[in-house]
């Protein structure tokens, strides 16, 4: 449960239709399986304790009868498990048959939740014999003096796990034009349970899992979807047991197909809080007509299992991946070919360097130019060597300049420079950060007056990735007239290049383009060594990797540094050890802490994914901000890692 995690488990039990006995014993084997393989969330079919299938002997009170004191069985075997049950059966109350849910934790049916929406097909008719379930709660008696509140209206809410709050709702009221879900969810349930009992025909599966993912994006909760399977009758349909856990959107989770046994994962309910808080079009409503039932579970850690992507902004699918880096650069594009337009500007000046960010930017402003129909001469590509550029990255830039037929303009910064060294008494061979910002604002003069000569528009190359380390010289590559890539993280950048050289051109660009993402990333504000680069960025500030993982973290779900932590030694296992990992934790929030200042007057850029750092969109932070309490956690982190290496 720490950090937000909490194991979660579907199972479809084999059941033989109208075997109480038998059926009982089978789930209550699972639960205890479950139970003791972490499972807090544990839920079962629909009708799973008299199999969905009896048709007509839903009728009769000997099953009916059996079904009950199963429940009852059931709920007492919990009085030892930590965790909560969802179980289905038929329920009579007030001289109707009810599809229920059962809920059960620690020896106790908290609740029962009916169906509401009962499907009147060719091969089901539910409404036979059952009855649409009520909202408003009512009390059942399930034995003498034990009585249950039963209402589609009810939630059960984790005392020790705030976060969690759970709903249910059962097989059809997932597929009815306006699910029950939509209401739990607006009223405050962060994970849904459903109970189903849904036949296979040829195509449903997908759907189905469409379905399911689908809402738990809609409703930015976790959903547990758990159908009847083998052992149900085949008299006209057959079941398939397909189990599916998804959280906000993301596939979790999914059984085979025919399938019995159990499929588990852990759900970050903390995770789906967090964003829920800065969606201003998701108001939790809070009324009198929702029951909450509090429970609690044992505080332990979760051990993970799920899938933790060590590269989040990038796809790991190849396909999407692909559609992806097509759509980033229509966004780049697009916007900068509207701010073209709009200001009536047939002249770009863009700073090569022959490095990734540059790259890119080129790249995009050649994509907005042939949008817009204009001369690709009026791209102004200017490389301006200096004291640390080298053969490969000038070659490089003057070669994919020649290539993309833009004109190159080449100004050395170096004079120019060591006239600024002597004007402000900095010593040339003293390299410090004076040395290092003096030249990167030297060229960002050079472009923004060449831009004024020829009523052109500087096209920043900045990504995302160095704004949030604030690895940009103030007012000197910091500063454009649009910053195309300024929503685009570094690991994405690379990718986006390389889609470019593989889908987008050939022959000589698309070698240069590939020696480009060879190139390590440098400002080359710095003499080479040996005619190599000697500055390299990443051995200064630390992996990208990390660092973008660090902030997809932090923009998007305000996870505290513990969290992240945690989640970053999975995702690096056999990368980076413990220690190398918090190094760089802590150089990303004293960097991203100490320079929002430079984020605060950022040029105009598209954004292009979930997370930007806009101060006029995604970010509204204080420059003066304090980041101590977050480097207190990170200290303690640090503490703790000691005394387990000692």
């Amino acid at each position: 449960m720490k950090d937000g995690f909490i194991k979660v488990a579907s199972i479809t039990p084999q059941v033989r239709v109208a075997d109480v006995t038998y059926n009982v014993n089978e789930i209550a084997a699972h639960m205890t399986e479950a139970e003791a393989h972490g499972a807090k969330i544990v839920v079962f079919p629909e009708l799973a304790i008299t199999g969905y299938t009896c048709g007509d002997l839903f009728y009769q009170d000997t099953l009916l009868k059996r079904a009950k004191e199963g429940l009852l069985t059931l709920a007492a075997l919990t009085e030892d498990l930590d965790a909560i049950f969802f179980v289905g059966l038929p329920l009579v109350w007030d001289s109707k048959i009810y599809n229920v849910a059962a809920v059960l934790h620690r020896g106790d049916v908290l609740g029962l939740i009916p169906k509401t929406h009962l499907p009147v097909y060719a091969e089901f008719y539910e409404a036979r014999q059952f009855t649409p379930g009520m909202e408003a709660c009512v009390e059942v008696m399930l034995a003498e003096d034990y009585f249950v509140p039963m209402g589609t209206r009810q939630m059960f809410r984790c005392s020790n796990m705030p976060e969690l709050v759970i709903a249910a709702e059962i097989c059809e009221d997932l597929w009815s034009p306006c699910p029950p879900s939509v209401g739990h969810c607006v009223h405050g349930a962060t994970v849904m349970v459903n109970l189903s009992a849904s036949d296979e025909v040829t195509g449903k599966s997908s759907y189905r899992r469409d379905l399911v993912v689908g809402q738990s994006a809609r409703l930015y909760c976790g959903y547990i979807y758990t159908s009847a399977g083998e052992g149900e009758s085949t008299q006209d349909v057959v079941y398939s047991g397909h189990n599916i856990i998804a959280e906000a959107g993301s596939l979790l989770e999914e059984s085979v197909l025919f399938s019995t046994g159990c499929i588990m994962t852990e759900l970050d309910v903390k995770k789906l809080s967090a964003r829920r808080k800065g969606m201003s079009t998701f108001a939790i409503a809070r009324d009198d007509s929702y029951l909450v039932t509090d429970f609690s579970l044992d505080e332990t850690q979760t051990q993970i299992t799920r899938f933790i992507d060590k590269a989040p902004f990038v796809p790991s699918n190849a396909a999407t991946l692909e559609k992806r880096c097509e759509e980033i650069l229509d966004i780049q594009s697009m916007g900068l070919k509207k701010r073209l337009a709009h200001t009536h500007c047939k002249k770009a000046v863009v700073g090569i360097s022959g490095g990734l960010d540059s790259t890119l930017a080129l790249l995009v402003t050649v994509r907005a130019f042939d949008m817009l129909h204009l001369d690709r001469k009026g791209i102004i590509a200017v490389t301006m060597p200096g004291f640390g550029t080298t053969d490969r990255t000038y070659n490089n830039a003057v070669s994919m300049i020649s290539e993309l037929g833009v004109t190159f303009k080449e100004i050395s910064i170096k004079q120019a420079v060591e006239v600024h060294f002597s004007d402000i008494g900095q010593p040339a061979g003293v390299h410090d950060v004076t040395y290092e910002n003096s030249q990167a604002r030297e060229r960002t003069q050079i472009l923004m007056d060449i831009a004024n000569m020829e009523n052109g528009m500087v096209i920043g190359t900045g990504d995302m990735s160095e704004l949030a380390l604030g690895w940009a010289t103030y007012n000197g590559d910091h500063m454009s007239m649009y910053g195309v890539n300024a929503s685009v993280p570094k690991t994405l950048v690379r990718h986006l290049v390389s889609y470019y050289a593989s889908h987008c051109c050939e022959g000589t660009l698309s070698e240069v383009l590939y020696d480009v993402l060879d190139t390590p990333v440098s400002p080359e504000l710095l003499p080479p060594e040996d005619g190599k680069i000697s500055q390299k960025t990443e051995e200064l500030v630390g992996p990208y990797e990390l660092h973008d993982f660090f902030l997809y973290y932090l923009m998007r779900y305000g996870c505290e540094p513990s969290k992240t932590y945690r989640l970053a030694k999975i995702a690096f296992a056999g990368e980076y050890d413990d220690t190398t990992i918090l190094k760089w934790l802590k150089t990303f929030y004293r960097r991203f802490f100490t320079q929002q200042f430079k984020r605060s007057c950022l040029p105009d850029g598209p954004k292009v994914g979930t997370v930007s750092l806009s101060p006029r969109g995604d970010l509204r932070m204080p420059s003066d901000a304090a980041v101590s309490i977050w480097m207190e956690e990170i200290e303690k982190l640090e503490e703790s890692s000691h005394e387990k290496v000692e």
